[in-house]
């Protein structure tokens, strides 16, 4: 088809001005939501206010950070471990300009590839603030403030979230930074602030560790990741001081000034009461991100809990029952762009009558550090927690031949089982390859599988994976190399 031929259909498709679904937000639950409604059969438009489509994940989130990752590791390692590999090099610089051009080159061939998507589905791409007027009826402002409105006969709300920041503390995007700022520095900072010892802190901690920083990170608890197993917590705190970042636990940050170019920090011991004053030329401010919901909504009858998400029964259907959320604004699930995106899924077959679904059970979380964290199910923590009986097997990464021959023997994979029945109830794990290794525990633990069945699966040989065998036999205290 001619692309003269595909603009007349979709000059025909928004003339129209009606639709079987709108979905409002184009992040990974939002356009996910679009294709597959299209796929489907049914007449689809898709609302975004900023120039490109995917979202805070492609464009200023999940996407450049982990350009950024892989980048900044590849150069720690062309520093510090290539001559251990027998691999000389000559002097090894940096190029910030370069790398941050790389950086936004994958972003923009990603967001390329969304708008060729649309296209090929036949989504129709309505560009600007998207507002519900009523259930079937959603207004769109354009830049130039020109209004339209268009009918439907169903709304998804995909607005994702937006940092949250501290009480009296002012992201200027410029010294007191969100991770949008911290994926954008022109030069790398001399000392840079980490507020929160979460998944966003951590990362963004260690890119610019690597690049040159003296990092410091600030966190409110007595330790990091909150909501990981506290072995994994605890193991990763020790890697991670181990690299150089520095570690303030158990501190409340009270203030944060600019002074003259540069950021004054003031933070508070929780039990000794003990108060620090630091300086330093960035702050990143990494408390987590909160949903990004016009409050206007709940004039029309849609109900938010108490933090301020909306409510979705199993369908993803708000108070409203021809208008469904998914993703960072919904009270289901953890805010992470897959959640988003099976979620996108699903609402889409359930408006098409189908049997759509998300199992919040066994949705992975991945810290993608140096070594990567990873997660899936419940942690010990919670089983003590609700006196649910369980055995647990580990096994060590020093252990494993791969990891040897990589050098990579940082970190263990904790499998935990229900006592009696040995259903896997939880993984974690530290390694470099973590974050795709999990995916064999989250679809074991959807079919319902047993240690023993891990256990009795062949892995090939030699591979990081082997780990996870042998921490399934670790469950009943027989792994072969360990």
């Amino acid at each position: 088809m001619s692309r003269r031929a595909t603009e007349i259909i979709f000059r025909s498709l928004i003339m129209d001005k009606n639709f079987d679904v709108i979905v409002i937000g184009s992040g990974p639950g939002g356009y996910v939501a679009a294709i597959r409604s299209a796929q489907l059969g049914l007449k689809t438009a898709c609302v975004e206010s900023k120039k490109t489509l995917g979202g805070t994940c492609l464009n200023v989130g999940c996407i450049p950070s982990k350009s950024l990752l892989n980048a900044s590791e590849m150069y720690h390692k062309a520093q510090k471990e290539f001559k251990t590999l027998g691999i000389e090099t000559g002097e090894v610089k940096l190029n910030l300009d370069k790398m941050m051009a790389n950086k936004q080159k994958s972003v923009l061939t990603l967001t390329k590839g969304i708008e060729f998507l649309f296209k090929k589905n036949k989504i129709v791409h309505l560009k600007g603030k998207g507002s519900i007027l009523d259930k079937n009826t959603v207004l769109i402002k354009d830049v130039t403030n020109k209004k339209n409105t268009f009918k439907t006969k169903n709304i998804i709300i995909a607005t994702g979230s937006v940092a949250s920041s501290l009480p009296g503390i002012k992201i200027d995007e410029n010294i007191v930074v969100s991770s949008t700022g911290a994926l954008s520095f022109d030069k790398v900072p001399n000392n840079l602030i980490v507020i929160g010892g979460g998944y966003i802190g951590l990362e963004l901690s260690s890119v610019w560790k690597r690049l040159g920083s003296n990092v410091t990170v600030v966190e409110y608890l007595d330790h990091i990741i909150p909501g990981m197993d506290k072995d994994i917590s605890n193991e990763f705190f020790k890697i991670l001081s181990k690299q150089g970042i520095n570690f303030k636990l158990d501190s409340k940050v009270t203030s944060v000034t600019n002074l003259k170019g540069k950021a004054i920090v003031d933070f508070t011991n929780n039990k000794t009461s003990k108060r620090e004053r630091v300086e330093s030329d960035k702050v990143l401010i990494a408390i987590g991100r909160k949903s990004n919901i016009n409050e206007d909504i709940s004039k029309l009858g849609i109900k938010l809990n108490n933090n301020k998400k909306i409510q979705v029964n199993e369908k993803l259907q708000t108070s409203i029952k021809n208008i469904y959320a998914i993703g960072d604004v919904i009270d289901k699930g953890p805010m992470l762009a897959h959640k988003a995106e099976e979620e996108g899924i699903a609402v889409a077959e359930i408006i098409a009558g189908q049997a759509g679904h998300v199992n919040y059970e066994v949705i992975p979380a991945v810290i993608y550090t140096s070594p990567e964290v990873a997660m899936v199910g419940k942690t010990e923590e919670y089983l003590k927690k609700e006196n649910i009986k369980y055995k647990v097997g580990k096994f060590p990464f020093l252990a494993n031949s791969r990891a040897k021959v990589n050098n990579e023997t940082e970190g263990f994979v904790k499998v935990i089982v229900e006592e009696k029945s040995d259903k896997v109830l939880g993984v974690s794990m530290i390694s470099s390859v973590a974050g795709t290794m999990i995916a064999e525990l989250a679809l074991a633990m959807e079919f319902g599988a047993s240690a023993e069945d891990i256990a009795r699966t062949c892995h090939a040989h030699p591979t990081h994976s082997e780990a996870v065998k042998e921490a399934a036999m670790a469950v009943d205290k027989r792994p072969i190399h360990f």
